[in-house]
């Protein structure tokens, strides 16, 4: 047995259709004699009146409703139709006005036309004392219409003035800024001011963070270190990917802008923080302040810059836990020996797999540590960390000579210092109570790296980390301690 048909969703428009047309039908001969019949006499006359306001007042709310229903429609998409409520509200009112003006031209027999005429003077006098707000609601329906907002979008109506499109009603539109406090603006001012979008056409935007360094400073240098901080501030898109202009030059200095990408409005402030603190602690690791005022500087007469040779060479080292139990003297020895290495964004600085001997530490830039899995295609290696400057990677290889175990990508242009075997190896000899503490600190670093990324999700592309013993029978073999 064949289901019955189910019942059709257009069923209501054309009931109103036929309710209105009924409707605008019943002249008030044809009421007159049907009630007539019905009542007798002398109620006639009252009926007919009744019933004639009932089914135009019926037509206008089955209209309304219509509007309602064609306004809430969902979409394909699953949102809803994009049909203002204010308009919405104007068409309503529409549709209960021209009910009004049908009952009293065909039920009550009125002179419509006239009554319109002798009103002007008032509908004049109202219309000047309310000027303003008739000004406001005509602006809102512009706005509705054309709609260069939205509810929820985020706006600058002036410097200073920007918040959240919570509301657009007939007089004003409401804003919510971060602060969390509402802003009321008339929709005449709206409609008639410039403003800034920042949700249109994607939710997306740049900003910048202007950054003033010595002349003294070369501005490839500059851009490198602007750049990795961009690149590892919290909340900064890597898609489009951020960059660093000279903005000026000026007396103070050169001027740089480190622009970047946002993804909500409403995360600008938080993101602006992340970039100037990283930004900072990329310039303290480089040893490089912001430019001071030119005047405070020939108030103050300072002494020439005196460069000591080393001195990042030797900050780099004294920073790593690594070599904590290193002394002074050892120290210095090994900064002497390190490598200066500058590498291109997207170049290799090891690759997973081959054999190694030696250490890295990040000075300048940012390098990504990708893991090529089992089964998984070339250039498909996943993303394990990300070194900045004062990392270390190669740790492995130098102590132990074991092979790569991820490949290191210049993510930005980047400065490494080199650490080889051949540097570490005549302290070791004078020392060889330092590989017990060389193998205690691997390992722990090995735990610590391995449950930070297993807690990222990153589980099975890391071997597991070493045991203490194990470490220093690899470390002491290597070396022929």
């Amino acid at each position: 047995m064949p289901p019955p048909p189910s019942p059709s969703r257009h069923l209501l428009p054309p009931a109103v259709v036929v309710v209105a047309l009924t409707a605008a039908a019943m002249h008030r001969a044809w009421l007159h004699g049907w009630v007539a019949a019905l009542l007798g006499g002398g109620a006639a006359d009252g009926a007919t009146l009744a019933v004639g306001v009932a089914a135009w007042l019926a037509a206008a709310w089955l209209g309304s409703r219509i509007l309602d229903v064609v306004v809430d429609r969902p979409t394909r998409a699953g949102r809803p139709r994009a049909i203002p409520r204010l308009l919405a509200d104007l068409l309503r009112a529409l549709i209960y006005g021209a009910a009004l003006f049908a009952i009293l031209g065909s039920v009550l027999d009125q002179p419509v036309t006239g009554l319109l005429a002798t009103s002007g003077v008032l509908i004049a006098v109202l219309g000047f004392a309310l000027r303003n707000m008739i000004a406001d609601i005509f602006s809102g329906i512009a706005l509705n219409i054309e709609r260069p907002y939205r509810i929820g979008d985020w706006i600058e109506l002036a410097p200073g003035v920007a918040g959240q499109v919570d509301e657009i009603n007939w007089r004003a539109t409401r804003l919510i800024t971060t602060e969390g406090t509402a802003v009321i603006v008339p929709n005449g001012v709206a409609a008639g001011s410039r403003f800034v979008n920042f949700s249109r056409p994607g939710t997306g935007f740049r900003a910048a963070v202007p950054i003033t360094l010595d002349e003294e400073v070369p501005v490839a240098r500059a851009k490198r270190i602007l750049l990795s901080a961009l690149v590892c501030a919290d909340g900064v898109l890597a898609e489009p990917r951020p960059d660093v202009v000279v903005e000026s030059i000026g007396a103070n200095g050169v001027v740089y802008q480190a622009r970047f990408w946002v993804a909500d409005y409403g995360r600008l402030a938080a993101c602006r923080d992340a970039v100037a603190s990283t930004i900072l602690q990329h310039l303290a690791r480089a040893g490089i302040e912001l430019a001071h005022p030119k005047q405070d500087v020939r108030a103050r007469r300072p002494q020439p810059r005196v460069r000591v040779p080393g001195a990042l060479r030797r900050s780099l080292m004294r920073q790593l836990e690594l070599f904590s139990a290193f002394r002074d003297e050892e120290i210095e020895e090994l900064a002497q020996a390190l490598r200066r290495l500058e590498l291109s964004a997207g170049t290799v600085a090891v690759r997973q797999g081959e054999d190694g001997r030696s250490l890295f530490i990040v000075a300048e830039g940012v390098l990504d540590v990708r893991m090529q899995s089992d089964g998984q295609q070339e250039g498909r290696a996943s993303l394990l960390d990300r070194m900045r400057p004062g990392d270390v990677f190669g740790e492995m290889s130098l102590l132990t000579g074991q092979p790569r175990s991820a490949s290191v990508v210049a993510n930005t242009d980047a400065v490494v210092y080199e650490l080889d075997k051949d540097h570490l190896d005549p302290v070791l000899r004078r020392r060889p109570e330092l590989a017990t503490q060389l193998a205690e600190l691997m390992a722990q670093r090995q735990s610590r790296n391995t449950q930070r990324r297993q807690a990222e999700g990153a589980v099975g592309l890391e071997p597991a980390a070493a045991a203490p013993h194990d470490l220093l029978a690899r470390l002491r073999g290597f070396f022929k301690l």
